[in-house]
C-alpha cells in the first residue's frame, strides 16, 4: 500500500511538473485553448447614441447615485466630491472571461459584476474631482486577444461602437465648456486610443482635455503618439498632455507582451518592432521617471475578492525602463491575480491609486488655472 501511495504521488508530482513546463513553452497556445471563442461570429446589432440616453446603458452617471455607483466608492479616508469640475469619460477593462460569445451579451450577470468591482478600483480615483460615466458595452471576449482570427477584430470593431455612441451621447449631456478627462484601462485603454483617434485629435475638443489616461496598453512613442492627438506628459502640472504605464514586477519577463507588441503596426502604418512605449510614472506623473517608495502616497491593498481595500502609503516605489514597461522593484504583495512573466496588469491602478487621485487634482487645478 505504501508503495501504490508513492507511486500515486510521484504520478501526481510528474503531470504538476509537466503542465507547469508546458506553461512555460507554449502560454499563448494553453491560453487560446481555454479563453477563444469556437462559435461563429455573429455582429451585435448597432446600437445608436440615443440608446446611452438611457441610463441603463451605464455602470456609472451623474444621476446614479450610492452603491449603485461603483465608481463613488473610496477607502477610508476619503470621499467623492460634492461639487464637480471635470466630466470624466471611463471605459473598463476586460471582464468576460467566457468562450460562449465574441462580444460580451449585456445580460451577462458575472462579467458585468465583474466590471463594477474594477471600476471600484480604477474609476473611483477620479471621483475627488469629478463626474464620471462609465458606459456599458458589448465588450470583445478575452480570448479575442489571444489569437489573430479575424472574428477577433470583428469583436473589437463591435465593442467599439458601443464605446463610440457613448461617448457622443456624453459629450451631448455634458455642459459645452466642461473640461474632460478620458480615461481606460486594458480593452478599455484599446478603446480610448481608437476613439482619440477618430474623436481627440480635432479641435475644439482636443482643448477640453485636461489629461488622457490610458493604462495597461502599450503606446509606441515613435508610431502611435503623434496620430492621438495628445502629447505624453513630460511635467506634473502639464495638460493636455496623456499618461500610460504597463506594471510589471521583478524580475519582470514580459515577453508575451513585447512578442506581439514587436510584430504589430503602428498607428502611422510602420511596425512597431522594438520601438519604445510610453511611460509615465504615475507616482511623479513625469514620462520617463524613477521613484523611491516614499514617493508612494498610497497603494490601494485589496482583500481576496477585490471588493475593498485599504490605503497602504510607502509600499511600492516605480521606474520606467528603456523599452517603457514600469518596473515594480520586486513583487508587491497584492493578492492572486498576478499574471504570467509578473505581469501587475489587474493592479495598475490601484498599486498607485492615491498618486493618480493626486495626479488628476493637480492637472484639473492647473487646467482651470490657465
Amino acid at each position: 500500500m505504501a508503495r501504490k501511495f508513492l507511486y500515486l504521488i510521484a504520478t501526481i508530482v510528474f503531470i504538476l511538473v509537466a503542465v507547469f513546463a508546458a506553461y512555460r513553452l507554449f502560454p499563448q497556445q494553453i491560453f487560446a485553448a481555454a479563453f477563444v471563442p469556437s462559435t461563429e461570429f455573429v455582429a451585435p446589432e448597432t446600437v445608436k447614441m440615443s440608446a446611452y440616453a438611457d441610463q441603463e446603458m451605464w455602470f456609472s452617471r451623474p444621476e446614479i447615485t450610492g452603491a449603485a455607483n461603483p465608481s463613488l466608492w473610496t477607502p477610508e479616508g476619503f470621499a467623492p466630491t460634492a461639487a464637480p469640475k471635470v466630466a470624466v469619460f471611463y471605459i473598463h477593462p476586460t471582464s468576460y472571461m467566457k468562450r460562449e460569445f465574441w462580444n460580451a451579451p449585456l445580460g451577462d450577470k458575472e462579467s458585468q459584476d465583474r466590471a463594477r468591482i474594477f471600476l471600484r478600483s480604477q474609476a473611483s480615483v477620479f471621483n475627488g474631482i469629478g463626474e464620471v460615466w462609465a458606459p456599458r458595452y458589448r465588450q470583445a471576449a478575452i480570448g479575442a486577444f489571444l489569437t489573430d482570427k479575424p472574428e477577433a477584430q470583428m469583436a473589437f470593431d463591435a465593442a467599439y461602437s458601443d464605446v463610440l455612441a457613448a461617448f457622443d451621447e456624453f459629450l451631448e449631456e455634458i455642459p459645452a465648456d466642461m473640461p474632460i478627462i478620458i480615461a481606460g484601462h486594458s480593452q478599455g485603454a484599446l478603446h480610448l486610443t481608437t476613439l482619440m483617434r477618430q474623436r481627440v485629435v480635432t479641435r475644439p475638443l482636443a482643448d477640453r482635455i485636461v489629461a488622457a489616461y490610458v493604462v495597461g496598453w502599450p503606446v509606441s512613442l515613435t508610431t502611435d503618439l503623434l496620430a492621438l492627438g495628445l502629447p505624453a506628459c513630460s511635467d506634473p502640472e502639464q495638460t493636455g498632455c496623456m499618461l500610460s504605464w504597463q506594471s510589471f514586477g521583478e524580475p519582470a519577463e514580459p515577453n508575451l507582451i513585447l512578442s506581439v507588441y514587436d510584430i504589430s503596426i503602428g498607428f502611422n502604418g510602420e511596425l512597431r518592432g522594438t520601438s519604445p512605449m510610453l511611460c509615465v510614472n504615475p507616482l511623479t506623473g513625469v514620462m520617463g521617471d524613477e521613484a523611491a517608495a516614499d514617493a508612494n502616497i498610497g497603494t490601494l491593498v485589496p482583500n481576496d475578492a477585490l471588493t475593498d481595500g485599504v490605503i497602504t502609503p510607502a509600499i511600492v516605489p516605480a521606474r520606467c525602463d528603456e523599452r517603457g514597461l514600469l518596473l515594480l522593484g520586486g513583487e508587491p504583495q497584492m493578492g492572486n491575480y498576478v499574471l504570467p512573466g509578473n505581469n501587475y496588469h489587474v493592479y495598475d491602478y490601484p498599486l498607485f491609486w492615491a498618486n493618480i487621485r493626486a495626479d488628476a487634482e493637480r492637472r484639473v487645478a492647473a487646467f482651470l488655472a490657465r
